[in-house]
């Protein structure tokens, strides 16, 4: 395709991909806050830190559950608030990245890749966690979070 005046260079195909990958993510991020904010258990405290969400488990567990859960992973997360300065700045190198003249795609990809990595730390804990805590139930929690379950996943296809 030839450049017309006025017209400026094409986006490469990589960064209109890393635009679209960091739109759906920051769409992500607006849902989840409005989730939480209007759903049911809107109830969140911020400064206590964050919420272990897993969809429709999360949506079965009750309020206490769900603090135990986020008390348990903050104790063993401790550098929490420390990892998502470290994801803010992340941000930033990628913004800087993104405008860098050259394009140097190997250091956008090792940024993305020390997010992923950062993301699968969390996810790995909070799963561990998620699993512990369901052992410790007695029979009949679990046949009730096992209702909870199903009550959430009919909702979700109404």
């Amino acid at each position: 395709m030839a450049k017309t005046e006025g017209q400026g260079p094409r986006m490469r195909a990589s960064v209109k991909w890393l635009l679209i990958l960091s739109l759906g993510l920051n769409l992500f991020v607006v849902a989840s806050v409005a989730g939480r904010a209007l759903g049911p258990h809107g109830r969140h405290d911020h400064r206590r830190g964050p919420d272990v969400g897993f969809g429709a488990y999360t949506e079965a567990l009750s309020w206490r559950d769900r603090s135990a859960l986020r008390d348990a992973f903050l104790k063993a997360a401790p550098d929490y608030r420390e990892r998502r300065e470290e994801m803010r700045a992340d941000l930033g190198r990628i913004v800087a990245a993104l405008r860098a003249e050259p394009w140097d795609q190997a250091t956008v990809e090792a940024i993305i890749a020390a997010q992923g990595a950062r993301a699968a730390e969390r996810l790995d804990l909070g799963r561990r966690l998620f699993a512990e805590h369901l052992a410790g139930m007695s029979p009949d929690e679990r046949h009730a979070f096992a209702e909870r379950i199903e009550e959430a996943l009919e909702n979700r296809r109404r």
